[in-house]
Parts: C-alpha cells; sequence; structure tokens
C-alpha cells in the first residue's frame, strides 16, 4: 500500500468524526479482506464482518450451534470436536474472546445449547453410545466460575440434536433424532439398533436452578404408526426394517411460537407440529417439494460452467433449521432446505457387515433401466446420463418406485437448494426457488468466487450435482421495522438475507461470504460451513447494534456480523427507541444516528483520541509498537476496529 503518512492521517479523522464507515473487520485472518457482497438495488438492509473467534481447529466441527446472554455479553459456542461448550466474552464484539468452557463430562458430546435472559442456559448432549438416551445439562451462563457452573441435568430421548427456548422462557424443548446404530446385522439387511425419535418438553423453573426429572415429558410419533401418512411424507429404512414413523422420524431442528413448537423431520421431508401445553405431536405435514423441470438447478460438476438449467427431476426439501415467527397476527414458520441421505453401517473392507443408503446416481438408473418409460418426459436418457449433463446427479431411491411396473417413475434429488416459508397450518406461502444458485452463479470468477464449491475445498463446481450451496443454517431477526430471515449455505459459505416481512412476498435482499476462495489453507480461508446462527437485538447488543453471530464447523470460527438498517424508516425507528436523551429531536441526523449506537461519552473519548492518532500517523509517531497499543487501548472498542485499519 503506498499511501503518504498525512492522506491517511486526513481520512482516519474524517470517518471517525462523520461515521461513514463503522463496519471496517477487526485485523484477524478469519475475516478476509475482501468480503463478497452481493445486494439488491433497493436492499434494506446490510450486513458485516466485525469480529471473529478463531479455535485453530479446522475441519471438526469446533464451532456449530452458537447462543447470547445479553446480561454477561457472552457467546455460547458449541464445540463438538472438544465435546463442550466455549464460552466468549463479546464485551467487546470486534474481538470475542475465550474465556472458559463447559463440559458435559467425559465421553459426552454436546450437540446444541440455548440460554434464557436471566443466564439460565440448556445443553443437549448426547452419550458416547448415540443409541442410549441423551441428557438436557443445565446451567448459568452467567457465573464467574465456569467450572462450577454446572446446575444439574435430566435425561430425554437418545441423540439430542437441538434445543430450543420458549420465548416466554417456560419451556426448553429438545429436538431428539434418535438415529440408528452405526453399524447393521449380519445380514446387512437391518440395523442393530434403532431408537425413537422425539421431542422432550421440559417445564422450566423460574428462577436460574435446574427442573426436576418430573418436569420432563415426551412427544412421540408412536401415535402415527400404522396410520397413513400424508402423501409425500417418508418412512424407509433397510430390506429388513419394521419402516414406522415412531423409529424413522428423526426430528432435526425445533422452534416455536405462542405455544406451538415445529419440528423438522430432514428425512422423511415433513415438519412435525407439537402442542407444547399437552407435549403432543398433533399434526404431520410434508415438507416442500420443487418441480426442477420448471425451477432450474446446475446439475453437473463436470461441465465446467456455472449454470442453470430445467432437468426432469424433482427436489425433496428436506429442511434443518427452522425459525417461527409472527407476520400480520399470524404464525409462520421458515426452513433451510438442506437435504441429506441416510447412510448408516460399517463397510465389509472395514470389518463391518455392509452399509445401507437411499443415495444412488442419476446415470445408474438410467443406464440399469430402472427409469420408466416417460418418467423424465421427451429428455434424450443417453443424454441426460452424461456427466456434464446430470448424469452424476445425486438422488434418493427412497422415493419413486413404482413397484407394480418395478421401475421409478419419478425421481427425486437431496434438498431443493431453497429456504421456504409456511402458515401455521403447513402450507407453503413462499420459496426462493434457484435463486441461491442464481447469485452464486453470477459471482462466479475464476481465482476470487468459486460457484457450488465445498466447504473444505475452494474447487469450483464441486458440490453442483450434490445439493448445490446446500442452505443449512437459518435464523429470523426483526430489524426496525422489517422482519428478515438469515439463511446460511454450508457449502459454498456466505448468507443469505431475506425481508419477511410479508412473507409471501418475500424479497432477497443481501448475500455476504466472508470467504478467501483463492487459497485452501484455513486459516487464511475465512469463514468455512457456517452451521448455526444467533440474532441479537441492539437493545441486547455489547455495541449497540443489530448483530448476527455465526458458528462455522469446518473454519472453527465463531464470527459476529452488524446487521445495519439501511431504509429510513428503519433508522428512524432505531433513533426512537434508543436516543440518548435527545427526545427524537435529532431524527435523521448524523449526531442521533451515531448516539443511536454508542454514548455521549464514548463518541466523543473516541473522536478525541481517533483524531489524536491521526495527527500521531501523521507525524510517523504510530511506527512505534507502545504509543500504537496504547491508542488502540483507549479507543471504545466499537471504534477500534475502524482505527486498527488505518494504523
Amino acid at each position: 500500500m503506498s499511501r503518504s503518512f498525512p492522506r491517511r492521517a486526513l481520512t482516519l479523522c474524517v470517518a471517525t468524526a462523520t461515521s461513514l464507515s463503522l463496519a471496517a473487520p477487526a485485523a484477524h485472518a478469519a475475516i478476509v479482506s475482501d468480503v463478497h457482497e452481493h445486494s439488491a438495488a433497493d436492499a434494506s438492509v446490510k450486513l458485516s464482518p466485525i469480529g471473529t473467534y478463531e479455535s485453530g481447529v479446522y475441519e471438526e466441527s469446533a464451532a456449530e450451534i452458537v447462543a447470547f446472554h445479553p446480561a454477561s455479553q457472552r457467546i455460547l459456542t458449541v464445540n463438538a470436536r472438544s465435546g463442550k461448550i466455549d464460552v466468549l466474552d463479546a464485551a467487546d464484539p470486534t474481538k470475542p474472546t475465550l474465556i472458559g468452557s463447559i463440559s458435559a463430562g467425559e465421553d459426552k458430546e454436546i450437540n446444541s445449547v440455548a440460554v434464557r435472559p436471566d443466564g439460565l442456559a440448556v445443553a443437549a448432549v448426547q452419550q458416547a453410545d448415540k443409541t442410549e438416551n441423551g441428557e438436557a445439562l443445565f446451567f448459568d451462563a452467567a457465573a464467574e466460575d465456569l467450572e462450577s457452573s454446572i446446575l444439574g441435568r435430566i435425561t430425554v430421548g437418545a441423540l439430542p440434536d437441538n434445543v430450543h427456548i420458549t420465548a416466554d422462557g417456560g419451556h426448553a424443548l429438545l429436538a431428539n433424532e434418535g438415529e440408528p446404530s452405526n453399524e447393521l446385522n449380519a445380514e446387512g439387511t437391518d440395523y442393530v439398533t434403532d431408537p425413537e425419535g422425539s421431542v422432550s418438553v421440559i417445564e422450566l423453573p423460574k428462577g436460574v436452578e435446574a427442573p426436576a426429572e418430573s418436569a420432563a415429558r415426551t412427544a412421540d410419533f408412536t401415535a402415527f404408526d400404522g396410520q397413513e401418512l400424508p402423501a409425500g411424507v417418508r418412512v424407509f429404512g433397510p430390506e429388513g426394517h419394521d419402516a414406522k414413523p415412531s423409529v424413522d422420524f428423526e426430528p432435526e431442528y425445533i422452534s416455536s411460537q405462542d405455544g406451538t413448537a415445529y419440528v423438522t423431520l430432514q428425512e422423511a421431508n415433513a415438519i412435525g407440529i407439537i402442542d407444547i401445553a399437552s407435549a403432543t405431536v398433533e399434526k404431520i405435514v410434508p415438507a416442500f417439494v420443487a418441480d426442477h423441470s420448471t425451477t432450474p438447478i446446475d446439475p453437473s460438476n463436470k461441465d465446467d460452467m456455472a449454470e442453470l438449467r430445467t432437468v426432469p427431476v424433482k427436489g425433496l426439501s428436506m429442511p434443518d433449521s427452522i425459525g417461527a415467527f409472527t407476520a400480520g397476527g399470524q404464525i409462520y414458520f421458515a426452513t433451510a432446505n438442506e437435504g441429506d441421505a441416510r447412510e448408516w453401517g460399517v463397510k465389509e473392507k472395514d470389518g463391518g457387515s455392509g452399509v445401507y443408503t437411499d443415495e444412488v446416481e442419476l446415470k445408474d438408473l438410467i443406464e440399469d433401466g430402472k427409469v420408466c418409460e416417460g418418467a423424465l418426459g421427451d429428455a434424450n436418457l443417453e443424454e441426460l446420463a452424461d456427466k456434464k449433463q446430470a448424469g452424476n446427479l445425486k438422488l434418493t431411491n427412497a422415493s419413486g418406485w413404482n413397484e407394480e411396473k418395478g421401475c421409478f417413475d419419478e425421481l427425486y434429488a437431496y434438498g431443493s437448494r431453497s429456504f421456504s416459508i409456511y402458515d401455521s397450518e403447513g402450507n407453503v406461502v413462499f420459496d426462493s426457488g434457484s435463486e441461491f444458485e442464481e447469485i452464486t452463479a453470477e459471482l462466479n470468477e475464476a481465482g476470487v468466487f468459486h460457484h457450488n464449491a465445498s466447504n473444505d475445498s475452494a474447487e469450483f463446481d464441486d458440490r453442483s450435482d450434490n445439493k448445490g450451496p446446500e442452505p443449512e443454517a437459518l435464523t429470523i431477526g426483526t430489524v426496525g421495522e422489517r422482519t428478515y430471515a438469515f439463511i446460511g449455505a454450508e457449502r459454498v459459505g456466505g448468507i443469505f438475507v431475506y425481508d419477511v416481512t410479508d412473507p409471501q412476498n418475500a424479497k432477497f435482499e443481501t448475500y455476504v461470504n466472508n470467504r478467501d476462495f483463492s487459497t485452501d489453507e484455513f486459516a487464511d480461508a475465512g469463514d468455512l460451513g457456517p452451521e448455526g446462527f444467533a440474532f441479537v437485538d441492539k437493545k441486547d447488543s455489547p455495541n449497540g447494534e443489530y448483530l448476527l453471530l455465526v458458528g462455522n464447523e469446518v473454519s472453527g470460527t465463531t464470527t459476529v456480523y452488524t446487521v445495519e438498517a439501511l431504509l429510513a424508516s428503519d433508522e428512524d425507528d432505531d433513533d426512537s427507541s434508543n436516543n440518548d436523551g435527545n427526545d427524537g429531536k435529532a431524527k435523521g441526523d448524523d449526531a442521533a444516528k451515531l448516539a443511536s449506537s454508542y454514548s455521549s461519552r464514548g463518541f466523543l473519548t473516541g473522536s478525541l483520541i481517533s483524531i489524536i492518532a491521526g495527527v500521531a500517523v501523521a507525524a510517523g509517531v504510530m511506527t512505534n509498537p507502545a504509543i500504537r497499543d496504547f491508542v488502540l487501548g483507549a479507543v471504545p472498542a466499537e471504534l477500534r476496529a475502524q482505527l486498527e485499519k488505518f494504523l
């Protein structure tokens, strides 16, 4: 960089005094130098990474689900690799700092965490043998001594995968996935063990203490055994498996609104609707199914192109994350439509009895003559089977089979590469269609942004045959007067933001990806594999701004983003709710906007020190490390990232 000292000093002073660019990233390797951003022309919101915690552990799920406790200004990050929850001090959100960990005990793994405003936190704990009943672990998130913060634990179903606390703080809900054992029987026709999937409904005490065992009830799916399920809901397994809902439904992620919980049953391509008061599954509804003969996808990882086209298959949305919200006085829920194959067992070459999977490739079905005549319309089967067309496209063999004809009369791929919005009864009111892939294809540029790259390699087009960007994480947040859905793409990375204030007419706002595609060195590549999100309202935020917290499982990073309203109406709403005694007189004024984020004292101190720093830079004294560290230490946390940018 060949910028003169006087210009640096002048730029610093102007930027600080006018507060034009407060979202500059801190000097961390996990925030890349060129964050990829693609926004609608009339975008109402802006997303910017400002700080990160780097575990230094890669490809081992060292950062997954995240939660935030406002009173202690702590981020709770599930570190599946260590089997613990890492507790981060986020008082300065530009520099989250590890202060300790919460352990569930030796040979136990924590999969999820949620926290109540008073500090009562709940963790979902699986046993070393995942088919055994798990635990809900209770601890005080605000405890000074984390080692003694555990309050107690109670038994829940097998493999608790996600935990959610209701908005009123009265209940903790755990989605117990109940996955089968990792081995098949000697004949390879069934799982050795396959526990029931369920949802634990736990009534929480009013204080920061653990509930009694009697506070937990179980919502299971036994009532649906033997019943006719809605069309499209899948129940399946190996050849000798007694397939039934109580066993094959595997609850993945859960959310709630006004006394009703909504849980994704991913492999079943379904959603369960639960009455919390009675701990009863009231209804099973089918999840969205995309028609890729009209909604295009990029189906080939071998064509060397970022090109979307229609193919005569359907896409099972198979949702992962789910978020319930209200709009116009009505309840809705949104889902991230990841898709997932069912695969269990140990390969024979590794000493096992074999592997069960429902995954097949399109070309194999065509070449084996297993596609019914006319099932793919007037498509040329030989051309479609070409790997440069759609031959490698991953499909499921558990749907579309016509027993009478002995062939598939419909073909289904994993995931719809989209997110969907449903009303409270489970009717789809919106789906984002092909927009995710359209955006990443538009951004594609060799060495700069690689469409459909995976999360452990920057290879272009690598995932086009297998769920594409793979939307997985999702959360809902309200900024000013508008409600937004934040959706994370597990493979290519990045966060898509949609305005869902009017759910039937949800609108794309922005896409941000903190990733460097020019490298496969994890320490330099930025955020890889967004797994879990938490939205922080500005009234709870350490810096007075809306925040989005992201746990990235491949890079092992926990990253903080600011969420900035761009519409004047939302900015005015922000000022009126936090005007620091200005009584709204300065609405729309730059000073009032600044005051909504910082205290008057913090602003004055920060501006004074920053101006002094600017003069010091001009004089060249910032080359002295001691002086530089002194100035940085005195600047308020919210301005420190901006100052570091110029020093």
